[in-house]
């Protein structure tokens, strides 16, 4: 007979305040949502993670969510891990532009980032909605795949604000055509092919024109006007993370990476949610979706190597307590492990994985251990029990199959389990 498993302290605490929730169907009534009202206070930031993109259940707890905190809590902006130099246009098709049936003709990728329905649900929304809820991108143009949805705008400002600058830019569009691609997964390989001379004469051109950018400011807006050149120059600065991820993953993949190097793209992502919360209403508050790995609090570990500084905890550090990270995980079911393959049509394969038992140590343990199913835990509370000198908190966190080590006491404010997870049937990859 196998061993009797440990006994789990973090489990007792779990049973006795974690909080059910009762469906996860995105048309029904939202009461058993009520607890999160508490959790996140009078936070500015609400970020709902995942703990694997491509995953049923987690889209549709992720867009109950968004439903509770726009209809109970007053949250009007939805900001999404996608380009932002391509969020302009889908929040246009959130607001009413175009037609129903043509979201796939603003959308700048075909990768089902799990972005269609919640648009789809605020332009519902939005037609009798005052005011309006509003689309934001955040992310490094193509999620890392390419720099030509940052680049193209750029130079279409620039032939109007300073076509001295134009040919600079074109040079950059030539080079960035040469190695585009659907994800970071197969443009970062393609980047590490080109011949060393390109990869510098790319990077030289994109700082020259970012310092030019920021040294005529005065020139340029009175040109034109301070939101354009506002969006010009976060569209660049975008280009240029783009082109230091290229670099960081390049040297991960070679085993050759300084620590934390790809951080470059969390730490972009966490200055446009801060860009996007500077520049809508006084009072706006953001619902943030992005995977687990980028709204955690704590710094992202594998095998003891440090590898990232996530989004969260850029935006802990500057918001405090009015960033709240919810994590969404799971017990059962199957995930979406993504592998790489250079011969794949976005660099990588979607390979659905059975999930193994929980590991001891991980929340997900906990919450088996505590026979919960679908459930919401507030992590504040617990870890005021734990700062009272009860059992430390789980030290562990699945991320698709495996797991990241953190405290997850400190990387989250809150946990939603589902008891099982589905990967998405619609997936062409």
């Amino acid at each position: 007979m196998p061993a009797p498993s440990p006994h789990n302290p973090f489990a007792d605490w779990l049973r006795a305040h974690a909080v059910p929730l009762t469906h996860l169907d995105r048309e029904a009534p939202l009461d058993d949502l009520e607890p999160l009202r508490t959790i996140i206070g009078e936070a500015r930031v609400v970020a709902i993670g995942e703990n694997s993109h491509f995953i049923d259940e987690f889209a549709a707890m992720r867009e109950r969510i968004l439903r509770f905190l726009v209809e109970r809590c007053g949250f009007t902006v939805l900001a999404f891990e996608y380009g932002f130099s391509e969020g302009f246009s889908l929040d246009a098709w959130a607001q009413g532009e175009g037609t129903d049936n043509d979201l796939s003709a603003h959308l700048a990728t075909s990768i089902p980032v799990g972005v269609d329905e919640p648009l789809r649900w605020m332009r519902r929304h939005n037609r009798t909605a005052s005011p309006p809820v509003r689309f934001a991108g955040i992310d490094i143009p193509a999620a890392g795949g390419s720099l030509l949805p940052a680049l193209t705008p750029v130079a279409d400002y620039l032939r109007h604000i300073d076509p001295e600058a134009l040919p600079a830019v074109r040079t950059a569009i030539r080079i960035a055509e040469s190695f585009a691609g659907g994800s970071g997964a197969d443009a970062a390989p393609a980047w590490a092919r080109l011949a060393t001379a390109k990869q510098d004469a790319l990077s030289a051109i994109l700082t020259r024109l970012l310092i030019r950018f920021r040294s005529v400011e005065p020139l340029y807006v009175s040109r034109g006007d301070q939101h354009s050149y506002d969006i010009a120059l976060r569209r660049l600065e975008g280009a240029c993370h783009g082109d230091y991820t290229f670099r960081a993953m390049a040297d991960l993949f070679a085993g050759k990476g300084l620590t934390a190097d790809t951080s470059a793209r969390d730490v972009y992502m966490a200055e446009s949610v801060r860009w996007h919360l500077e520049r809508f209403e006084p009072g706006t508050r953001i619902v943030l979706a992005a995977h687990n790995a980028h709204i955690q609090k704590t710094p992202v570990s594998f095998d003891g190597h440090l590898t990232g500084l996530p989004m969260g905890q850029h935006l802990h550090r500057v918001l405090g307590d009015e960033y709240v990270a919810l994590g969404l995980t799971s017990v059962t079911g199957h995930t979406a492990d993504m592998s790489r393959d250079e011969n794949a049509r976005f660099g990588f394969t979607i390979d659905t994985t059975a999930l193994e038992p929980p590991e001891p140590g991980s929340v997900e343990a906990a919450f088996a251990d505590a026979g919960l199913g679908l459930a919401i835990a507030d992590l504040r509370q617990a870890e005021a029990h734990d700062d009272a000198g009860h059992a430390p908190g789980p030290d562990r966190i699945r991320i698709q199959s495996a797991y990241v080590h953190t405290p997850v006491l400190d990387a989250f404010d809150a946990i939603l389990n589902t008891p099982a997870s589905t990967v998405a049937g619609h997936i062409q990859i």
